[in-house]
């Protein structure tokens, strides 16, 4: 399975994205899936889960409230919402793919498929 992203760009503080994430070639339907972001001279870290079905989903403490991640698996696509943009949400964003597993986790550990990353820039 590769994963693309897409949807990042650059917003003027208090805007919004959506950005999507698109599986080819696997069973996109049957894996847990997820958002991690990195910002500029900080580790990778988690944003956002979502199990295969979209009935399981989990958030960062950061996230809460302004992110929303859900799924179309007839699209093989996950989109993370992201309203009432703030400057330090500015950082790379990847999606992630469990191989192996269904479920919803905050654990990159637990993600064998990466995309390339799409960069979110917020301005103030």
């Amino acid at each position: 399975v590769q994963l693309v992203e897409s949807g990042g760009g650059l917003v003027q503080a208090g805007g919004s994205l959506r950005l999507s994430c698109t599986a080819s070639g696997g069973t996109f339907g049957v894996s847990g899936m997820a958002w991690f972001r990195q910002a500029p001279g900080k580790e990778r870290e988690f944003v956002a889960a979502i199990s295969w079905r979209g009935g399981s989903t989990d958030y960062a403490d950061s996230a809460k409230g302004r992110f929303t991640i859900f799924r179309d698996n007839a699209k093989n696509t996950v989109y993370l919402q992201i309203n009432s943009l703030k400057p330090e949400d500015t950082a790379v964003y990847f999606c992630a793919g469990r191989s192996m597993g269904s479920g919803s986790s905050q654990f990159a550990r637990n993600y064998q498929i990466w995309g390339q990353g799409t960069q979110v820039t917020v301005s103030a």
